[in-house]
């Protein structure tokens, strides 16, 4: 154990407040939570002097000693004494990665049939050890006897250092976190466009050139114009480092997987090597985020390279996996290429699709001839899969059904619950990251086993793992706040027995670690006491505002005329009944100190507020939080945010339109509509809108079309109104799709997003 783990473990006692009057029940404390608990009378007692023994045939477990040893005690052979700890190896325990804890007032034993599991019994006896701490020499651990095992083989982590590089001394601390809450994969993004990221002795270039960007986008890729810090950024792991690091994570029971990124993704390299291109170039490193065209060629030269990178990759990392990316590669270079297409002709392929598939399976023969497997993210399903790839499935879950259905084995990674590069809390304190909202109760929700799948087809979904994307996370401190409490939160997903998950029982362990973390120094989430506030018009007019907090602890105190909230503003109880328009203001307090951001909302009163509303077209599904409900619930989207809930996005060819049924026909005077234009974000308000209006759902008087005249490049929320006649019931509202992003702009070409928040009826 470095020594970064081990004064986070023995320092915590002093802020497990919660078990501040004596030894803690396991169930109270462990994270992720065990199989079975059964608790039992007394405590043991951890002094300076408990011995801890281990077989003397076992030089394995010294490593597992020494952790316990760091904390309190001496190695001993093993004995029958009191006041000791005992660790045993059985080859008849049911699980290879389970153990066995029996704690009592005379002493503790830990089973376990592997050293992996003894390595996690070690994990669970330090977290009771730490909360039960009551001074310099004596610790308290309640008696229990403590059956756990992991619900799946694969338990992943990944931590993208191509965009921004992390020392060694942090990947440590990073292997270390994962240690502790028993993930047993790392995946080591290496290789992207914007640097490569390993040491590979053939081609110097790689260290030379790939690996150095000139400059580095400020700001979101989506604002325009882009903004750049004119700084030289880059670095590499040397492969001594990579050796070091390997064998860290091995003594933690954690398999690396390497990443090199092809056949997209690879502008770096061809920064470095442009003859391996279907174009002549020039190349640099990438110094924005994004998708860029140009990718390896299938020339011969182009997979004699990456066989010759790969062999060195395998020589450094004994695990049975690499990773190969297959991810987001544009076809157009290979559209465009003679040779390309000559390949695909020598070799009968029908499309590009098939020709990406030929290439990640000819990188998959030379991986199998060395005793490897690959793995690959969703799209090598495209074109067809390599024979025996492994699929990470990451854009939503469809590709893991189809590669399970197919026979395939599969790690669950979907965006919308494993991507810890999203914003976990809504609010405007929160740093700059690439967009979305997975929030921790979210993570925790996660099933990774899709329901469509059957029995059968189940077996082949390995795990999940957690994503940590690094376009806007530029230091170590940034990786702990994005990544480490929602990575608490998927280790009770990956390890736990679904059945006894429970998600405020999990925030009451995971607070008093979270506090600690803070106090250490780490740059830790605390947002256990956040407020998320939702709002629903009801059939009555009026409106009902919901607040709560992830924990269900704490007073929520509220102002309703825009003013900060103080500890004798008034008590949240229950869902409030607004009849009129207010500025919401709420946050928690725990005893007279508040201890989350003020969340805000402001609450627009409108004759729309309950009426029936229903879509023509659904929504993306990704921003489908509350629709249609957030079209008519008094609440506009932020005008800096069009990820935020109350915005609602169609896709590329998807309209709105909408009919509202004000249920009796009522004096209006003026709809009014609000988009979102973020054209670096592809988004486009449109260019003109339709209002209809009727006494009858069957009947039809036109408005207009009312045009809109959108001129700005530049980011900006758009509002137009339309007026209308003195009575009426029914309302169509028609608001065609921007279409097609014009040449020049991000995402020429495609399809332009639409994105609208509150239908406003006055």
């Amino acid at each position: 154990m470095n020594k970064h783990l081990l004064l986070l473990l023995l320092a915590s006692y002093s802020v497990l407040t919660t078990f501040a009057q004596g030894p803690a029940a396991a169930a109270d404390i462990l994270i992720p939570k065990p199989t079975k608990i059964e608790a039992g009378e007394g405590y043991f007692t951890w002094t300076p002097g408990t011995e801890i023994s281990i077989p003397k045939n076992a030089r394995d477990l010294v490593a597992h000693s020494q952790l316990l040893k760091a904390f309190w005690g001496t190695n001993t052979p093993p004995a029958a004494t009191s006041n000791r700890i005992n660790l045993k190896l059985d080859s008849k325990f049911p699980s290879s990665e389970g153990y066995r804890l029996s704690i009592s007032a005379s002493g503790i034993d830990l089973t376990a049939a592997t050293p992996a599991g003894l390595f996690y019994g070690i994990q669970s006896l330090l977290q009771l050890a730490t909360a039960g701490r009551e001074s310099n020499t004596l610790t308290k651990i309640a008696a229990a006897v403590i059956q756990d095992q992991p619900r799946f083989g694969y338990r992943g982590m990944h931590l993208d250092v191509s965009r921004h590089f992390f020392p060694v001394a942090f990947i440590k601390e990073y292997l270390d976190m994962l240690a502790t809450y028993k993930f047993n994969y790392f995946h080591w993004h290496l290789t992207d466009d914007q640097g490569w990221r390993i040491e590979i002795k053939r081609y110097p270039k790689l260290q030379q050139v790939a690996a150095w960007r000139e400059e580095t986008l400020q700001g979101h890729a989506r604002n325009q114009p882009a903004r750049y810090d004119g700084r030289a950024y880059g670095g590499f792991y040397t492969q001594s480092e990579v050796r070091e690091i390997v064998k860290y994570a091995q003594e933690r029971y954690i398999t690396i997987i390497p990443e090199i990124e092809m056949p997209g993704h690879s502008v770096a390299v061809l920064a470095a090597y442009p003859e391996l291109a279907c174009t002549d170039g020039p190349f640099k490193v990438a110094t924005k985020w994004g998708v860029f065209e140009d990718v390896f060629c299938p020339k011969e030269e182009t997979f004699t390279f990456l066989e010759n990178v790969l062999s060195e990759v395998i020589a450094l990392f004994p695990g049975k996996y690499i990773h190969i990316g297959g991810d987001e590669c544009p076809k157009t270079r290979w559209k465009e290429s003679s040779l390309a297409q000559a390949v695909m002709k020598t070799n009968n392929l029908a499309d590009e699709d098939e020709l990406q598939s030929y290439f990640i399976r000819r990188i998959e023969a030379f991986l199998q001839s060395k005793g490897k497997r690959l793995m690959g993210w969703d799209e090598i399903l495209e074109g067809g899969l390599a024979p025996n790839a492994t699929v990470m499935s990451w854009r939503g879950i469809q590709g893991g059904i189809d590669a399970a259905r197919q026979g395939h084995d599969v790690v669950m990674t979907p965006t919308q619950y494993c991507y810890f590069d999203y914003y976990q809390a809504d609010n405007a304190l929160e740093p700059l990251a690439i967009g979305g909202m997975l929030p921790i109760e979210k993570v925790y929700s996660y099933e990774p086993i899709p329901a469509e799948l059957t029995p059968q087809e189940s077996r082949h979904i390995l795990g999940a793992q957690g994503n940590v994307w690094t376009e806007y996370i530029a230091d170590p401190a940034d990786v702990q706040y994005m990544a480490y409490a929602r990575m608490m939160a998927l280790s009770e997903v990956v390890w736990s027995d679904p059945t006894q998950k429970e998600f405020r029982g999990f925030a009451q362990r995971l607070a008093p670690q979270l506090n600690h973390w803070q106090q250490q120094g780490i740059n830790v989430a605390n947002r256990l006491f956040d407020l998320s506030c939702s709002s629903r018009g009801l059939p009555s007019g009026g409106i009902e505002v919901t607040l709560k907090n992830p924990i269900g602890n704490g007073e929520i105190r509220y102002e309703l005329d825009g003013r900060d909230p103080k500890p004798n503003s008034p008590l949240y109880q229950e869902a409030m009944l607004l009849e009129e328009s207010a500025l919401l203001r709420a946050t928690t307090f725990v005893d007279g100190k508040q201890v989350a951001p003020v969340a805000w909302m402001d609450i627009y009163h409108h004759l729309g507020i309950g009426a029936k509303l229903s879509l023509s077209q659904a929504p993306a599904n990704r921003y489908l939080s509350l629709a249609p409900n957030a079209l008519l619930n008094g609440v506009r989207g932020r005008n800096n945010r069009f990820d935020d809930q109350e915005w609602i996005g169609f896709d590329q060819g998807h309209n709105l339109v909408a009919l509202i049924d004000m249920g009796t026909s009522k004096p209006l005077q003026y709809l009014q509509l609000r988009f979102f234009h973020q054209p670096g974000a592809w988004i486009y308000a449109p260019k003109q809108i339709e209002v209809y209006w009727a006494e009858d759902e069957a009947g039809q008087q036109i408005s207009g079309p009312v045009r809109m005249d959108i001129n700005s490049p530049l980011d900006q929320v758009a509002t137009v109104r339309v007026p209308l006649p003195k009575t009426t019931r029914f309302l169509r509202i028609l608001v065609p799709n921007a279409g097609q992003i014009p040449a020049g702009q991000p995402g020429a070409g495609n399809g332009a997003w639409l994105f609208v928040d509150e239908i406003e009826i006055h």
